[in-house]
């Protein structure tokens, strides 16, 4: 795979849990988004859930516009739009508005829905959800692309000689990206439009593994059999971090967090399994099976490094959002992930390494130079003094 910038962004689901202020929650989430467009990141997905308790964002689209105006460079992502839940002319034209309101800021990130709890309540078969969202993402691609009035009569939705008033504000399209974790629908829907692909390298059943170089090979074989490509520079990978100046203190830093988050969310109220470990050590087994990168920014170079083998290569890491411990404590692991981990990943520090080397291995010969400057100086102004 040939080199190139690693994108580095977040998957903001978010994670709040039950029991604190959620509107302040909502404000630390943009807070956070904030701080990222300061620091460089380059991308944020933001997600849509509906139920469950901890994941308070039911619009990602609403979320959205009100982070835009407070950023200036990030690029914002629906994390994603379930796409089942929706009007596919509605998704389309919400997010062609926001495309023009941004200036070509967002990106559409779609799935079937991730909490069977959000289904139930709209009264969505479950087992239905995968071909509900193939078919929506069918028509939007079509209404992003095409200026004819389209027609399509679905089970579930109508189009009647529809088209968008606005035409997307970053041409040929808005780019879209499909999620997936353990299933090939994400990757088969996003070979067959030839759309980036979003792999949650922890899915919520964080006891079975996802293989990622299998649901990559899904998405290059499909993307031929439909005559699309494709690229690696467009998958991004999912996963929790958080970073401190030492191991030991990242692990305690979020020792509690990451116990109620596993033990009290996914298990408690989703009903997945979890590790058979107590909630004090989920931290230890999430780290120990790299489903977690807590540690230092060196660990954190490591374990991407680890990742880029194991999947065959990727283009972006996305930190999957925790509110696991102080608002503090977060705002600093993101800064120390910028400063410390990008540059290994971007090309950043090529040119400043290369020239350092260049300036030691000459050392010698530079510092004989300004010697020989300073003692000419020196007899220049003498001379001159004893003249007058």
């Amino acid at each position: 795979m040939a080199h190139h910038r690693m994108k580095f962004g977040v998957f903001m689901t978010p994670f709040h849990r039950i029991g604190e202020n959620p509107t302040l929650a909502l404000d630390r989430d943009l807070e956070l988004l904030q701080w990222l467009d300061v620091l460089g990141y380059d991308e944020a997905y933001i997600g849509e859930h509906h139920s469950a308790g901890w994941e308070t964002i039911a619009s990602p689209e609403v979320f959205i516009a009100t982070a835009a105006e407070r950023t200036r460079h990030i690029k914002l992502g629906t994390g994603v739009i379930s796409l089942p839940y929706h009007h596919p002319y509605m998704v389309a034209n919400r997010m062609v508005l926001l495309d023009h309101l941004t200036k070509g800021r967002v990106i559409l990130g779609v799935g079937p829905g991730a909490l069977t709890s959000d289904a139930v309540m709209l009264g969505i078969e479950p087992a239905r959800q995968r071909e509900m969202m193939d078919e929506s993402l069918d028509v939007i691609m079509r209404l992003f692309t095409e200026t004819e009035p389209l027609s399509h009569q679905s089970d579930w939705f109508t189009l009647n000689e529809a088209t968008l008033q606005l035409r997307p504000y970053q041409q040929p399209r808005i780019p879209v990206a499909v999620a997936s974790a353990q299933s090939p629908a994400g990757p088969g829907l996003a070979g067959r439009h030839g759309a980036a692909m979003i792999s949650l390298s922890v899915p919520r059943d964080t006891v079975r593994r996802t293989s990622l170089a299998d649901l990559w090979a899904i998405a290059e074989e499909t993307a031929a059999e439909n005559g699309k490509t494709v690229r690696r520079e467009d998958w991004q990978l999912v996963i929790p971090c958080h970073l401190t100046e030492t191991r030991e203190q990242a692990i305690e830093d979020v020792r509690e967090g990451g116990g109620r988050l596993i033990k009290e969310y996914f298990g408690g109220i989703l009903g997945n399994d979890t590790p058979d470990v107590p909630p004090n050590e989920v931290v230890d087994f999430m780290v120990a099976n790299h489903q977690w990168i807590v540690g230092t920014p060196d660990d954190a170079v490591a374990a991407i490094n680890r990742l880029q083998e194991i999947s065959g290569g990727f283009g972006g890491l996305m930190v999957l959002v925790a509110d696991w411990t102080t608002r503090e404590k977060i705002l600093h692991s993101y800064e120390l992930l910028a400063r410390y981990v990008f540059p290994h990943f971007q090309g950043t520090l090529a040119g400043i390494k290369t020239i350092a080397r260049w300036a030691s291995e000459r050392k010698e010969v530079m510092q004989g130079g300004c010697l020989a400057g300073l003692k000419r100086a020196d007899e220049l102004y003498y001379d001159g003094k004893n003249r007058n």
